[in-house]
């Protein structure tokens, strides 16, 4: 069994794998990573534990305390040149963050070809993954939430509300959603267009179902590229 952990800004997110198969999930918010010690007092002791954290030090004390709890020593998976088939294209591999790189190797795993990989939490980033495995490089842009906090917050007459999408938005709730959605949308299609034909986008995310319904290109919602990449990390060879 493998408790693979995906530690965001916002949700810290995890889930249980065993026999091929996905067993159990949760997830707490990342200011409270104290409530994982009760989501995992019946869990039996995992044989391998690897984390995706890119929410900093403070976090990885406190769950480094959490996890003790286990005779496990965890695997705090950090971006490498080479690993699960997946070449990294960043100038500093390192500097790229942990969970896109687990999401990468999820997407090459479970998508033949070349494929934009997409995750869309707090922010969304959208990378370029080549058919021979090759990480071209990426986009980092404010997710579809934080977009409409900031217009709420930094504008004294749009609010924070609940809008709905529509191809001619006539209320202003239903123009910030749409508007937000589009953007969302438009950065993704315009970096799947350096792939060329035979592509594919594999998104994942809390806001993945509503920006994929938006889409003018081939999608595929995945419900964690993190986790598939992170158990996919935990199969592959030590180097």
């Amino acid at each position: 069994m493998i408790l693979v952990i995906d530690a965001g800004n916002t949700r810290v997110k995890w889930s249980l794998h065993h026999g091929g198969k996905w067993r159990n999930a949760g997830a707490v918010p990342t200011a409270k990573p104290a409530r994982l010690a009760t989501d995992w007092k019946k869990i039996a002791v995992p044989e391998k534990i690897l984390v995706a954290n890119v929410a900093g030090t403070p976090l990885r004390r406190r769950l480094e305390s959490i996890l003790s709890r286990w005779p496990v020593e965890p695997v705090w998976v950090e971006s490498k040149r080479r690993e699960c088939g997946v070449f990294n294209g960043y100038r500093n591999p390192a500097q790229l963050g942990a969970d896109r790189w687990a999401a990468l190797i999820g997407a090459r795993a479970l998508v033949a070809g070349p494929c934009l990989v997409v995750n869309a939490g707090t922010a969304t980033t959208v990378d370029i993954l080549r058919g021979d495995g090759r990480f071209a490089g990426g986009a980092i842009l404010p997710g579809l939430d934080l977009m409409k906090r900031t217009l709420a917050r930094n504008t004294a007459g749009l609010p924070l509300a609940e809008g709905r999408f529509s191809e001619t938005p006539r209320d202003t709730t239903s123009a910030i959603e749409t508007g937000c959605l589009l953007a969302q949308a438009g950065a993704i299609e315009r970096m799947f267009a350096v792939l060329g034909p035979g592509a594919v986008c594999a998104i994942s995310g809390g806001s993945a179902e509503p920006i994929a319904k938006r889409l003018r290109v081939p999608a595929r919602v995945v419900d964690n590229l993190v986790f598939e990449g992170l158990v996919r990390i935990a199969a592959w060879p030590a180097s």
